[in-house]
């Protein structure tokens, strides 16, 4: 009996220290993105994709995740929503990250559910203080971004909290959000839910990057992902790169745990993207 009271002891102490690693220390995961639309001039260009931060702090003042983004050294950080959660009522961890990474990179932003459902006083808050900060806010909305004599163009998107939970966001819908897609130029979307990935390839995405499940909370062998925001198993999309019909989609496991969340083999994570030109 007392040995198997030992047994049970070292069991939650092993469960325990495993839920401690998978808070608080970050994994890079990196990944090259190869296409004939990627312009020469962006030919090697690197992107660090965070997501879902709710607003957790890697020690003070996120330094050890701004050492890690620094060692990147990345051309562009694109954040991909839920960098707060509803529940907050002060935002200082993101908003001094932002501060910190708008100084030194240039940076794109989108919402994502938790952001759409704050008041609007903290939204408009977190808006003014990102912009401040030299953070573009995509605001359903494309840029041009510019190298030498090419381009390429970046969407952000965020849409109706109803599309979380339901399946009917199609191509036409996207279309009227954030306008059609440009079949001649390299089209890269920023949008929080990957749910709807084979909607954004045939609307013309070439990449997509995304968030929001969380990497499935806990990460099993062999099976992957376990839960969803939706509230439902075994997310299909929850982590890594998807392709589909010359479109690729890189879901980003997050950083944080959310309002009530955990995380159990499953660490924080930080993407890395490298453009290539398969010419």
């Amino acid at each position: 009996m007392k040995k198997l009271k030992y047994i049970l002891l070292i069991i939650i102490v092993l469960f325990a220290l495993q839920l401690y690693i998978d808070a608080n220390y970050i994994e890079i995961s990196s990944f090259k993105v190869l296409s004939d639309k990627v312009p020469e001039s962006f030919d090697g260009v690197k992107i660090v994709h965070l997501s879902d931060l709710h607003s957790k702090e890697f020690g003070a003042g996120n330094k050890r995740l701004l050492k890690k983004i620094n060692d990147i050294k990345p051309d562009i950080i694109v954040m991909t929503g839920d960098m707060v959660s509803a529940s907050d009522t002060n935002f200082d961890v993101f908003l001094d990250l932002a501060r910190n990474l708008g100084m030194r990179y240039e940076c794109y932003y989108i919402v994502g559910n938790h952001e759409l459902d704050l008041s609007k006083q903290y939204y408009d808050e977190i808006m003014e203080s990102l912009e401040k900060s030299g953070i573009t806010i995509l605001d359903n909305e494309k840029i041009v971004l510019e190298r030498e004599s090419d381009v390429l163009n970046l969407y952000g998107m965020w849409y109706n909290a109803k599309y979380y939970m339901q399946s009917d966001l199609t191509s036409d819908v996207i279309e009227q959000i954030i306008g059609k897609d440009d079949d001649e130029n390299f089209d890269l979307l920023l949008t929080h839910n990957p749910k709807h990935f084979e909607t954004y390839v045939d609307w013309g995405a070439d990449l997509i990057l995304s968030g929001h499940v969380h990497g499935g909370m806990v990460r099993l062998p062999f099976i992957g992902a376990v839960f969803s925001p939706e509230r439902t198993l075994f997310p299909k999309y929850s982590a890594g790169a998807y392709e589909k019909d010359g479109g690729t989609m890189i879901v980003s496991r997050g950083l944080g745990r959310g309002t009530t969340g955990f995380r159990l083999f499953n660490r924080p994570e930080v993407c890395v993207i490298t453009l290539e030109n398969s010419k």
